[in-house]
């Protein structure tokens, strides 16, 4: 029952588990913006089609997207408390992992705690007052003024997990697979150095997505990267690209 003890339930059962509960949420995060998103918006906002659409197919989807955020979120924390000194030395250079690993999949964990806060505090919170607008609606009750509004909040934050989602695999995927090897001899002042300039990036993008540069409406020009899928996907690229860039030019 080698699988049981605290080192390979951390290097494998919760990794495994981790990796499950990811695919459900991330792939869930994908079909929400390339599929759900484009397609409802051809009902029209006031579309009988649209609100059924919205209490029978979004309902059961964002339960299986919201529990699947906290399922990913919760293994990834195992894995860190049950994996052997996972922190210990983490941004050294005498770390095991090394620098390189160590600075990617910290850059992935923060990207995927603030997915996931995302996921609850911003999407959940204002789809319930979608979902409770198209279930009074299809009942015959008047529709709530406020629930385009809360639409409109939680597609922002949708579409910058959606961003930051490219980013986050690719730091998540690279630092045992790319970032470990790669730079080897990268120091912590350097990595250090690549983990704040990210994280201000991450930051500033974060904000923006909670219209707090500017606002929410679509008159806004700063949220561009938010208007559409095509748009998502751009600037999702253009961000892994320049994190990428930097990563090669601090850590190289």
């Amino acid at each position: 029952m080698e699988l049981l003890t605290r080192d390979y339930l951390g290097n494998f059962g919760f990794r495994y588990l981790h990796i499950v509960a990811g695919i459900c949420w991330i792939g869930l995060l994908y079909y929400f913006n390339l599929v759900q998103v484009p397609a409802f918006a051809a009902f029209g906002d006031e579309g009988k089609a649209r609100n059924i659409a919205i209490d029978k197919v979004a309902r059961r989807a964002l339960w299986w997207f919201r529990w699947a955020s906290i399922a990913t979120l919760v293994t990834g924390i195992l894995i860190t408390g049950l994996v052997k000194n996972y922190f210990q030395d983490f941004m050294s250079s005498t770390s095991g992992q090394g620098i390189g690993h160590n600075v990617a999949i910290s850059i992935g964990m923060v990207l995927g705690i603030l997915m996931a806060a995302n996921v609850w505090m911003v999407i959940w919170k204002n789809q319930k007052v979608v979902l409770a607008n198209a279930a009074n609606v299809l009942a015959g009750g008047e529709a709530n003024a406020g629930a385009p509004g809360a639409g409109r909040k939680a597609l922002l934050a949708s579409r910058q997990n959606f961003i930051f989602s490219f980013s986050m695999l690719f730091f998540m995927v690279g630092a045992a697979h790319f970032y470990s090897g790669a730079f080897a001899g990268a120091t912590s002042g350097n990595a250090w150095t690549f983990f704040i300039i990210a994280m201000v990036i991450v930051a500033i993008l974060q904000i923006n997505a909670l219209g707090l540069l500017g606002g929410t409406a679509a008159t806004n020009k700063l949220l561009w990267p938010y208007e559409s899928h095509k748009n998502a996907l751009i600037t999702g690229g253009v961000l892994w690209l320049v994190l990428w860039i930097l990563s090669e030019i601090l850590l190289g």
